[in-house]
């Protein structure tokens, strides 16, 4: 894989030259003996007028390359280097999304879809710190007991212009992809979760519905949880599906969840139609325990 990648290349020209060039070069990668199930194309330094080149990989559902005409929904995906391959993975254990999204697409459980990878970067908590919701300027803090303020400042904003304008635009030229927000989704864990949902918030014509697991609600002493409840958009066109365990960094994340779990109730959202809160007790913060419970999101989202 990583040889496969090597040789795939980086593009250090202006980015439309850039993007226009990933086109023509992108080549399905087969998966490894480490167990990455299915086509993924891989993308090296995909990149930006907005935020730093990252690695971006795009996994393809089984039958994309045989029915020529079908178009598919599509699946944004944070810490993307956790979705498909032990080796990538922050722990060694990835996300298993490519074996579980087969083997649920195989029970007719969800619609076949796309989904796109996005590799994070060193400034992880800066770009998925919803900007909109913390004051201007400075540190904030980490919401993780030990870590203490994280300098610098949030360039969310930013982040997601590049997901709207750069990327998404460029995956609806490159695939066959089902383009309105009713088919477009956004999953992410941790600091992953709150970005994802943020993104709804700023981009309800782009984004139909979240995924958020083990959401880091305590990041900035809580400040999303207020915007969160003071923009939280439309239920008649938009899902959410939250999820915690109740060890490690999960342990701090009830009373959060439960106040946005009172304000989804109060703007009209209903549970199992399109909102889900759940608790996995003794589900410590981690890409193991995201692997376990990871088709229940995909059902929600993608569920026929």
């Amino acid at each position: 894989m990583r040889s496969l990648r090597r040789a795939i290349g980086c593009f250090a020209a202006s980015p439309a030259f850039a993007v226009a060039a990933l086109a023509q070069t992108a080549q399905p990668v087969a998966g490894p003996p480490l167990g990455v199930e299915g086509t993924i194309r891989f993308y090296a330094s995909f990149p930006s007028r907005f935020v730093a080149a990252r690695n971006v990989e795009v996994w393809l559902p089984p039958g994309y390359a045989r029915d020529t005409t079908a178009r598919y929904p599509v699946l944004y995906v944070q810490d993307g280097q956790n979705a498909f391959d032990p080796a990538t993975s922050y722990i060694g254990v990835d996300w298993g999304l490519d074996e579980t999204m087969t083997r649920l697409i195989a029970a007719d459980s969800v619609r076949p879809a796309i989904m796109v990878a996005i590799w994070n970067t060193p400034k992880r908590f800066d770009e998925y710190m919803p900007q909109q919701a913390v004051s201007k300027g400075g540190a904030f803090g980490s919401g993780v007991p030990g870590l203490g303020l994280i300098k610098g400042h949030p360039i969310s904003d930013d982040y997601l212009r590049f997901m709207v304008q750069e990327l998404k635009p460029f995956i609806d030229r490159t695939y066959r992809t089902r383009a309105g927000p009713g088919d477009t989704f956004i999953m992410g864990s941790s600091m992953g979760g709150l970005i994802a949902a943020y993104a709804v918030m700023e981009y309800p014509n782009v984004f139909g519905g979240a995924a958020c697991l083990s959401t880091h609600w305590p990041a900035a002493n809580g400040a999303f949880l207020t915007y969160f409840i003071k923009r939280i958009p439309a239920p008649a066109s938009h899902r959410f599906y939250f999820d915690h365990g109740t060890e490690t960094l999960d342990a701090e994340y009830a009373p959060y969840q439960q106040r946005a779990d009172s304000a989804s109730r109060a703007a009209g959202y209903v549970e199992g139609k399109n909102w889900i809160s759940r608790v996995f007790p003794g589900a410590e913060h981690s890409e193991r325990a995201w692997r376990v419970r990871v088709s229940q999101p995909l059902v929600f989202l993608l569920g026929r």
